[in-house]
């Protein structure tokens, strides 16, 4: 019986997995206590469910959106998004982290930051010393 009406829900709803989805929500609400819209005839609820699909006798639509909204973890609203864009540009000469080209960037010099000199080899005592002693006395 079963196999004649899994043979009648792909009529009404061409893909095998999409059956077993709504199929399954179905007597899951039947179990829960839902009205029949066939008779039972000593099934059980899956097979309800199946010919209560292969009949048309409930629908489709709001059984499938009952199961997309059942699936949902997060459901999104549609907001409108604000439109940041005009005020960021108008609020300052800097937009997204990058200086406009008219404004006057400072620069620093290695003492005003306070960083330390490198030493010059003259400056150097053990290179000094070295050269001291390659250059003899006169």
């Amino acid at each position: 019986m079963a196999r004649v009406t899994v043979e009648d829900c792909v009529e009404r709803i061409p893909n095998r997995f999409d059956i077993v989805l709504l199929a399954a929500r179905r007597a899951r609400a039947i179990a829960a206590g839902s009205m029949l819209t066939v008779d039972r005839d000593n099934d059980k609820n899956p097979v309800v469910s199946l010919r209560e699909i292969g009949d048309g006798t409930i629908d489709l639509v709001e059984l499938k959106s009952n199961l997309v909204h059942s699936l949902q973890r997060r459901v999104e609203v549609d907001e409108p998004e604000e439109d940041n864009m005009a005020a960021l540009m108008s609020s300052s000469n800097e937009w997204a982290g990058v200086i406009q080209e008219n404004t006057a960037s400072e620069t620093f010099s290695a003492d005003e930051v306070g960083a330390i000199p490198q030493e010059t080899p003259a400056d150097d005592p053990a290179s000094a010393t070295a050269s001291d002693e390659a250059q003899p006395e006169a």
